[in-house]
């Protein structure tokens, strides 16, 4: 099964160049394999903290939110003798 591919090229800094060499070598990998391993990651990432971004607006939409006084109180009280439940328990 053969995927389809596109080539992409950019600049990257030298110093940066040289640690996906090092590392391609050290895994005994292709440059190209390690860029397209790091881009999935990055991309993964970034579609995940969209989709986060995305739930936390709709808790704010809904109302489900904790004042910021009261988080502060919460993690004041963490080192005292007596902490306190943590807010929206």
């Amino acid at each position: 099964m053969t995927t389809e591919t596109k080539v992409l090229t950019t600049h990257v800094p030298l110093n940066l160049a040289e640690k996906v060499e090092a590392m391609a070598a050290r895994l005994e990998r292709s440059r190209g394999w390690v860029v397209k391993q790091a881009l999935a990651a990055w991309v993964d990432q970034e579609e995940e903290r969209h989709r986060l971004t995305l739930e936390a607006l709709d808790d704010v939409r809904a109302g489900r939110v904790i004042d910021h006084q009261a988080v502060l109180a919460w993690a004041d009280s963490l080192g005292s003798d007596k902490p306190l439940p943590p807010p929206g328990e």
